[in-house]
């Protein structure tokens, strides 16, 4: 079945049978400096798309096939850039499973783009920096893309799309691993209000000479984001010093920013994990599923 891959099993999303709708060769408007895909010429469309026809075929075989948590619609590149994605979401529509879309967010600023992604379950946008000069530095887009209107179409988007918007940011060494982006990050994202905040960093060997930061430095950066759930996607958990808290400090945190359920393996010593777990008993905390992920808070973040 040349269309479809898996299933994969993910922390974020859970079983997840893959939709590639360029197989044959990379398809990408950026041209980032961690992707894990070889590199490749920057287009603006994806040349000689399948017909819509074969990938439900494929599709169809997949569900009859396997068990799985939702249908995940990507590419080898970036899947919006597919001339029917319209036409095939309505059709995916019929088959009744969840659907899923990883884009890079460069065709968000078009409402037929908006009007389609809105269709879907689960969302899930790049966001890897809102200052320009980053972005020409890490995601490297065409010419005619440009952050500001991402921003603008992320915004504008989260206003008409009642699913669940995830938003992800990969945090590349050197690049964009300073508090000032996230800083800055933070702002737009409390103008978004999305469902749920994914911050990763490079975990396969990347087409370019650059390095992932260690998990603390997620963590750290993390801290920046205020007021949103937030789950540090890594293969890595803390291997050395962990987080020591108070009764009042894990409660002033948890208010702030929602601890996943790996968070509290990965984050707090045994001694906080305690003092964590007296308060669940006690019924101080909250706890919420999102995307598959469950989260711990004081009161509710986001709805």
């Amino acid at each position: 079945m040349k269309y479809i891959f898996g299933p994969i099993s993910s922390r974020r999303f859970g079983m997840s049978l893959g939709i590639d709708l360029s197989p044959d060769e990379k398809s990408c408007n950026f041209d980032c400096i961690y992707c894990e895909l070889e590199k490749a010429q920057k287009v603006n469309k994806i040349q000689n798309p399948a017909q819509i026809e074969n990938i439900l075929n494929d599709v169809k075989a997949g569900i009859e096939k396997f068990e799985f948590d939702v249908l995940t619609i990507t590419a080898n590149g970036e899947p919006t850039l597919y001339p029917y994605l319209a036409e095939l979401v309505d059709e995916l529509k019929k088959l009744n499973k969840k659907l899923l879309i990883l884009s890079n967010s460069s065709t968000i600023d078009d409402k037929n783009i908006q009007s389609t992604l809105k269709k879907l379950d689960i969302v899930k946008l790049s966001l890897d920096t809102v200052n320009p000069k980053t972005f020409k530095k890490i995601d490297r887009a065409v010419d005619n893309i440009k952050i500001e209107n991402i921003i603008s179409g992320i915004k504008e988007f989260s206003k008409i799309y009642s699913g669940e918007l995830i938003i992800e940011i990969l945090v590349v060494k050197g690049i964009n691993d300073k508090k000032e982006e996230f800083q800055a990050l933070n702002k737009v994202l409390s103008e978004i209000n999305p469902t749920r905040v994914d911050i990763s960093t490079i975990d396969r060997p990347p087409a370019y000479d650059v390095e992932p930061v260690e998990y603390e430095r997620l963590f750290e950066l993390s801290k920046e984001i205020k007021n949103q759930h937030i789950f540090i996607a890594s293969r890595k958990n803390l291997q050395n010093k962990k987080e020591s808290f108070s009764k009042d400090e894990l409660l002033s945190t948890l208010k702030k920013r929602p601890f996943s359920e790996g968070d509290i393996e990965n984050i707090l010593d045994d001694d906080s994990k305690k003092v964590f777990f007296e308060l669940l008993e006690n019924g101080l905390l909250k706890e919420k599923v999102v995307s598959n992920t469950k989260f711990f808070t004081t009161g509710i973040i986001n709805g």
